[in-house]
Order: structure tokens, then sequence, then C-alpha cells
């Protein structure tokens, strides 16, 4: 077994592994639960070299072989673990960080937990391990690593034919939203323009973006809030808030605070958006 916490720095970083490593377990006392894991956020990724484990997700079963990988979020109603007589070969790579654990839970709500990835994938996300655990000795270093990983597993996932094609179903809806953030966006006139039945088009969505509709709607507004705030600062809050659709200006901070956990003057003051790059 190779195994390594790693380091961490004062300051939030947006992707920051927690530890990464290499196993071969053959005993029964490999045993994890996702709701007693503690309660700050985090995932493992997890991809299986030889032999098999088990996991339940949410009242479903999987038996996980070689070339599968397994990706959960912690806490959560899961389990994974070796069963009597069993072995199992595998790395993993955990970290949290708000981009990290936004990018994982999108691919999980296109995926679910257990995916196959393309070969080179799978020896890019091996090499960030073993970059990791070699000497990735500052914070920064270390959170470059993770960022690289989140966005090798990305683009293996949400680079599929089928997934374009998800996508591409949805542009005109997405199209619309952004368009149309001072205003009302109810889900009804979303499902409209797409011309699909309202649950088919709650699936697809989903499938498409990983959040629901109303979700993705949502984080769009404070996206754009928090660009207008630091690129448009003669704007006062409230007015922010409109251009948004947020109609009521106290609800605006509320949600604002809730996501990125400063009211929206605090975060016009230290110009946090700069630091946080696009996010689409």
């Amino acid at each position: 077994m190779r195994t390594i916490s790693l380091p961490r720095g004062r300051q939030r970083l947006h992707a920051m592994p927690t530890s990464t490593g290499y196993e071969v377990r053959e005993d029964e006392t490999y045993d994890w639960d996702g709701r007693r894991r503690g309660q700050t956020p985090f995932t493992v990724l997890q991809h299986t070299i030889s032999g098999t484990g088990q996991l339940r997700y949410e009242n479903r079963n999987y038996r996980l072989q070689k070339n599968d990988t397994l990706l959960v979020l912690v806490p959560h109603n899961h389990r994974y673990w070796l069963a009597k007589d069993e072995r199992w070969e595998y790395f993993w790579i955990s970290m949290n960080g708000e981009e990290a654990l936004r990018i994982h839970k999108s691919i999980l709500g296109v995926s679910g937990p257990v995916f196959r990835l393309q070969p080179a994938t799978i020896d890019h996300l091996a090499d960030c391990s073993l970059r990791l655990i070699k000497g990735a000795a500052s914070p920064g270093a270390a959170s470059a690593v993770a960022y690289e990983a989140a966005m090798a597993l990305y683009d293996d996932v949400f680079g599929s034919h089928a997934f374009a094609e998800k996508q591409s179903a949805m542009q005109p809806v997405i199209d619309h939203i952004n368009a149309n953030l001072d205003k009302a966006l109810p889900v009804a006139e979303l499902v409209q323009i797409s011309g699909l039945s309202r649950a088919h088009f709650s699936r697809c969505f989903a499938d498409s973006e990983g959040i629901p509709p109303a979700e993705f709607v949502l984080q769009q507004r404070l996206q754009r809030a928090a660009k207008l705030l630091t690129k448009a600062d003669f704007l006062p809050v409230k007015e922010v808030a409109i251009m948004c659709g947020f109609e009521d200006a106290n609800y605006f901070s509320k949600v604002f605070r809730r996501c990125y956990g400063i009211t929206p003057s605090q975060f016009r003051t230290t110009g946090m958006y700069a630091s946080m790059g696009s996010r689409r």
C-alpha cells in the first residue's frame, strides 16, 4: 500500500486533493460507509486495476471489476467494501473544494457512480496520483494536479458522442435562459422551447447539465450577478439583483451568501470574481 495525505493551505482552493494512493486489499476489514466519514464534503475517485469490489449506492448494488471506475461523494448514502475471499487492486484520488465538488456532482448526475473510462484517461489519472505521491509539496501545486485530474475526467465523460447529442438538444433552452436572466423563467416555458414532454425534458436537461433546470437557472443568475458586481461596480447591488432576475434584494443577498459564503457587497469589495475565473 502507498498512500499520502496532501498539504493544505490556509486559503480555501477550488480543487484540493486530500489523499491519494495505490492499494491491494485481500481482507474483509476494508469497508467504507459514506454516511460515517464526517460532514466535510469530499469525493473519492477510485479505479479498479484488477480483482473485484462491491458498491451499494442508494439501494442499488454494483460489482466493480477490472477497468471499472468508482466516483462517490461524502457524506452520502453509499457503502463500498471487499467481499469474503476476494481481492481488490486499485488507485484512488480524494479531493474537496467547490469546483471539484461541482464537476464531480455533474458527472454523477450523468453517469452514476460507476463508469468505464478511455485507457488514455486512466493513464492520465494514474499519472496525477503518482505526481501527487512523489512531490506536490505545496498546496498550490497539489491543487493544480487535482484540477488537472478533474478536467481529464470531465473531458472523458462529457466529450462522448451520446452526451454531445443530448447537450446540443438542450442548447436552444440554454441560449434562451442566458438571454433572459433578467426575467422569470418558469420550467413550463423551457419545456415549450424544448418541444418535449415535461418529464422527458427534465430528464434530458439533467443528463445534459448535471442538475435540474430550476437549479441551473439559479446558478446562471448567480454567476451573472458575481460578474456584474465586480465588472460593473457602478451598479447598485439592488439593480444587479433586478438585472439577474431577483425582484427581492433581500432574497438575492440571502441566496448569494448561501452560494459564495459572503454578501454581494463583500464580494464586490474583495474582487472575488477575478480569482474564480469563468465557470462555463
